[in-house]
């Protein structure tokens, strides 16, 4: 079953919206909502943190797309950028992000865009740095060339994008059924997954929500998707360990050790 890119994205906006209301009930809202009192406070783990570092974030005009709740466009802050905008399509979210922008001493530098990603304001053209995309946000794309351009069309000449995503490998995997271990999907696999479970990460047991469609794409369309939209591959990195949802922690450490996410850098000319 297919649908046009604007059913689908609309689509995935309400479900994020009506899935909202189960992360304000973590553990992990409650602790950024306090920890953003401080300046220096960031959730981005180690690895993002030197990647970003490493490619210019201190003194940037930074831009995450796929921003959710805002908390890693504050982070980018709190790294040093000079300013930072955070870009979603749920409303929902982005009420989230005011509130952590709110009791950030770092806030007035930071800003939030509610918009559909394949239709941003053009005020946004070419006005940045670096952008950041990090877990799952490719995933929500049905077009993801379409989606890389619009990425590029954000950045200055120069500009950096960072990719920080789960691998594509692991969308082979069901982490629930009877033998988490073999593969179950085609990694070519073109049509979606489709839910009507609500979209959490702790392993929280899911309520319903309207239908979300979460697309594969392969390494080689993420990289050729890049470079068509005009961007040059600095860096393509793999990593062993997890930055997906708990459930996948079982690939972690094992003797024939899967990709469990990677890095990407590239920059435009």
């Amino acid at each position: 079953m297919t649908r046009d890119t604007d059913t689908v994205t609309q689509a995935n906006r309400l479900a994020w919206n009506a899935s909202a209301h189960r992360h304000r009930q973590s553990e992990d809202w409650r602790r950024q909502l306090s920890g953003f009192a401080d300046p220096s406070f960031s959730t981005f783990d180690p690895t993002v943190t030197d990647v970003l570092a490493g490619n210019g974030v201190r003194g940037a005009r930074a831009v995450q797309i796929g921003c959710n709740n805002g908390r890693e466009t504050l982070s980018m802050l709190a790294l040093g950028a000079a300013h930072a905008t955070g870009i979603d399509q749920s409303d929902a979210f982005l009420a989230q992000a005011e509130e952590l922008r709110a009791v950030s001493p770092l806030g007035g530098r930071a800003r939030f865009v509610c918009a559909d990603a394949y239709a941003l304001p053009g005020e946004l053209e070419g006005g940045f740095d670096l952008a950041l995309i990090t877990i799952g946000v490719l995933n929500w794309m049905p077009d993801l060339a379409r989606f890389l351009a619009v990425v590029s069309w954000l950045l200055a000449p120069g500009g950096r994008l960072v990719i920080y995503e789960t691998h594509p490998v692991l969308d082979m995997f069901e982490p629930h059924g009877e033998d988490a271990h073999t593969p179950k999907y085609s990694y070519f696999r073109t049509e979606p997954f489709i839910t009507e479970d609500e979209i959490v990460y702790d392993g929280s047991a899911a309520g319903k929500a309207p239908p979300s469609w979460w697309h594969f794409h392969t390494m080689g369309d993420i990289v050729t998707g890049c470079v068509r939209a005009g961007l040059r591959i600095a860096e393509l990195k793999e990593y062993p360990h997890s930055n997906r949802e708990v459930a996948y922690d079982i690939y972690l450490g094992n003797e024939a050790q899967l990709p469990l996410c990677y890095t990407l850098v590239a920059s435009k000319s």
